[in-house]
């Protein structure tokens, strides 16, 4: 006779009790807002828009990275890994983005930013069954390489934060004393939160350290409310609002190449978690992944956000709190999605004063770098070749960071090209392991099949 029980729901496909998805959502999104709202910060600053139009980049931010998150997590047609998979925008896009804005004409550089953005993300949706099956051009010793640039290459924009000169950490000789003592003091605050704080507490750091800034740099001048008048309690980020998207082949090139890095980082992440959450991620979770990358990124340059990627940090909060559930990941969408349809929230993220995000900034990005470091930690180093595709990719990433007008020489879709440390970086480091590492690989293989 056969049993008349259900069978068991795997924890990835249970749906938890309403005040458990809304905990769940609200730490997923304690974990990971600071992440999505400095992209829209720091482009905001360099194309000099003024507090009202950053706050629309912001809630346009968030507004795409709910909807992306929603895709990822519950899936439609081949969209969508179906797994606990946070989606926003990506670090990797801001150093390219940056060096768009500086070559673009006068009032077009966010047009040709979303039309480049726009192209990556047609990219990641037909590019996704594919790329879902070139793992082998992305082992470690790349993709640590690529992870740890990322870090890198942005900690001068915290600097440049903490002095108030914008991104440029050099922009200011001169650093006020009270933008180092809130930077200072919203960096002890986080570091104390992760020494003696646990589970839930441990994921607001980030958020205590901005609010503990903020409550600093209030007395002292740093707070400007403006923005919190002039905003509109509710609202929508409209389609195209700084301007129909402008195709530039350079920018084009560059922001594609950010979107396979993208892809190579939403590739490990979601592999991570298949092993966290004991459900190995196959080759079609993969690709269904990268197609809501995709889509999530095309989404957003119609709406003024920017390329979307898988956030890692997410990754860690579902080990911690083992909370499988894809559908608390789908509530974390939802909450952005409101979040995102009230400006008004925007302009009260904006009230942060810029030396407090500086000083968690340091520990957002020093945090990306270790992760990098760590991912170089599964490839042996100690094989000279391995050191040698690491040393000088690093050298060729970095090299804009710390010479910002290195290769404006070269001809323009090369120049934005190199310009990125990230895309340099993950150029050197791909062609450096296919010429070195892989052919020696090829070899050692050929040499085993004759011994055999």
């Amino acid at each position: 006779m056969a049993s008349s029980e259900a069978p068991e729901r795997h924890p990835v496909d249970a749906v938890p009790p309403p005040w458990q998805l809304l905990a769940g959502g609200l730490q997923h999104i304690a974990a990971m807002v600071a992440g999505v709202v400095a992209p829209p910060l720091i482009v905001g600053a360099a194309v000099g828009l003024s507090s009202r139009e950053t706050v629309l980049l912001i809630t346009a931010s968030l507004f795409t990275a709910g909807l992306a998150t929603l895709l990822q997590s519950l899936g439609w047609w081949k969209f969508g890994a179906r797994m606990p998979l946070i989606n926003g925008g990506s670090f990797a896009a801001v150093g390219p983005i940056l060096a768009i804005a500086k070559e673009a004409a006068p009032g077009e550089a966010l047009p040709v930013i979303f039309g480049a953005t726009l192209i990556a993300g047609m990219l990641a949706v037909f590019a996704a069954p594919y790329f879902s099956r070139l793992r082998r051009f992305f082992p470690p010793i790349v993709g640590g390489t690529v992870i740890a640039l990322i870090g890198l290459s942005l900690l001068p924009v915290a600097l440049g934060w903490i002095s108030g000169a914008g991104e440029g950490a050099t922009a200011s000789a001169h650093v006020p004393m009270k933008n180092l003592v809130v930077a200072g003091f919203s960096l002890v605050v986080v570091l104390l939160c992760h020494r003696f704080l646990k589970g839930f507490g441990r994921q607001l750091a980030l958020l205590i350290g901005l609010v503990a800034g903020s409550l600093l740099g209030w007395p002292l001048g740093l707070i400007d409310t403006a923005p919190v008048h002039a905003s509109a309690l509710i609202g929508f980020p409209s389609p195209m609002h700084f301007g129909g998207p402008i195709f530039q082949i350079g920018a084009i090139v560059s922001l594609c190449i950010v979107m396979l890095v993208v892809m190579t980082e939403s590739t490990a992440t979601m592999i991570a978690l298949g092993e966290i959450v004991d459900r190995p991620a196959e080759e079609h979770h993969i690709a269904g992944g990268l197609r809501a990358a995709g889509l999530g990124t095309l989404l957003s340059s119609l709406l003024g956000g920017f390329a979307c990627g898988a956030f890692a940090q997410n990754v860690g909060l579902v080990a911690l709190t083992r909370m499988y559930s894809r559908y608390v990941v789908a509530a974390s969408g939802a909450l952005l999605v409101l979040l995102g349809v009230f400006p008004v929230a925007g302009a009260v993220v904006e009230l942060v004063p810029k030396p407090a995000l500086g000083g968690t900034g340091l520990v957002l990005f020093g945090t990306v770098a270790a992760s990098g470091i760590r991912t170089l930690a599964k490839a042996d180093l100690h094989d000279p070749i391995n050191s040698l595709i690491v040393g000088v990719a690093l050298f060729i990433g970095m090299t804009p960071t710390v010479a910002p007008s290195f290769y404006a020489g070269l001809p323009g879709p090369v120049s934005i090209i190199m310009a990125s440390g990230i895309s340099a970086g993950c150029l050197a480091a791909v062609v450096l392991h296919q010429l070195f590492r892989a052919r020696g690989e090829a070899v050692g293989l050929e040499a085993a099949a004759q011994g055999s």
